[in-house]
């Protein structure tokens, strides 16, 4: 959980991009604009935008839950094909220092 200070006036970094910000003050401290997505801005209070951002965090906790025990089965498979794949390079390494050099 987070809380949500604001004082007008106070200084604050405003993203443009991704990558990079630019300075701003607060005017309003009572309404903000948040990023839904895909380029789109809805104006909220600050309490129904502390509500979104909790349901955001929900959803996507959820998400990770139900993600997790699959995630974890693929490590484990990928953990088998590198040992495979150790000991396939060892065995071929060997079998060529057995094997004498042609000339």
């Amino acid at each position: 959980m987070f809380v949500l200070i604001a004082f007008t006036g106070k200084e604050l970094l405003v993203p443009l991009t991704s990558s990079m910000y630019v300075p701003g003050k607060l005017h309003d401290v009572e309404h903000v604009l948040i990023d839904v997505g895909t380029g789109y801005y809805v104006e909220k209070t600050a309490e129904d935008a502390k509500d979104f951002f909790k349901r955001k965090i929900d959803f996507l906790t959820k998400q990770m839950e139900k993600i997790q025990p699959a995630l974890q089965e693929k490590h484990v498979m990928k953990q088998a094909v590198m040992e495979m794949m150790s000991q396939k390079i060892q065995q071929l390494t060997a079998l060529g220092a057995t094997q004498p050099a042609k000339a």
